[in-house]
């Protein structure tokens, strides 16, 4: 679902799993009671494309951290994703009477963690976020080059798919600019070299004059 300010809904499916590829380090949130954890975590989306929404995401916990133990009483968590972001500054503008304000796109995901054990499983996650990072490298690597210390790093690990239960998403990216106000921003954040956000700015705004 979307949050309950449609403005700042993606304009596309497609931008949602784009977000979550390209910007793939998320929070894992977990708290029963007054216990709470929070790990960073890479994470690969499963199930998107331009029309259909992500099912569920891949990753993997070092198998000590305190966060796994918390995760195997309670198999539920949130995923924060943030994306391109930026602060928009009043300097920009010709209107002087505008704000400060802050741009940026979030996805948050309800996730129930189903525990993958068998060692197959395991390695296989391993080998396709490895794949997904290293793709388009000059003399790209495979864990196949570790030799046997694969093994004794990989029992290290323990390896999920999070389902996913519900999402709210937030593309603040200037909707709701005048147009003269997000022409401004869009044409500094030309001259500051942050392309980015500019681009993703455009992508939320198709019918914008771009300056």
């Amino acid at each position: 679902m979307n949050g309950p300010d449609e403005r700042y809904a993606p304009a596309r499916e497609a931008d949602v799993a784009r977000l979550v590829r390209e910007h793939p380090l998320a929070w894992v949130f977990t708290a029963v009671g007054d216990d709470w954890r929070a790990t960073l975590l890479p994470l690969r989306a499963e199930g998107a494309d331009d029309d259909r929404p992500v099912a569920a995401f891949l990753g993997h916990f070092a198998a000590g951290n305190p966060h796994v133990a918390l995760l195997r009483r309670a198999p539920r968590a949130v995923l924060l994703f943030a994306g391109v972001h930026g602060y928009v500054s009043p300097s920009w503008m010709r209107d002087r009477t505008q704000a400060p304000t802050w741009n940026y796109a979030s996805v948050q995901y309800l996730v129930d963690l189903e525990w993958l054990e068998v060692a197959g499983e395991r390695d296989r996650v391993l080998a396709t976020q490895v794949a997904d990072h290293e793709a388009g490298r000059d003399r790209a690597w495979h864990a196949g080059e570790m030799g046997p210390r694969y093994a004794t790093l990989a029992r290290r690990v323990v390896a999920f798919r999070a389902r996913v239960r519900e999402r709210r998403l937030k593309f603040k990216l200037g909707q709701d600019e005048r147009d003269d106000v997000y022409a401004d921003i869009s044409a500094a954040l030309g001259r500051e070299g942050q392309d980015e956000l500019r681009a993703w700015m455009a992508a939320a705004n198709p019918s914008r004059p771009v300056r």
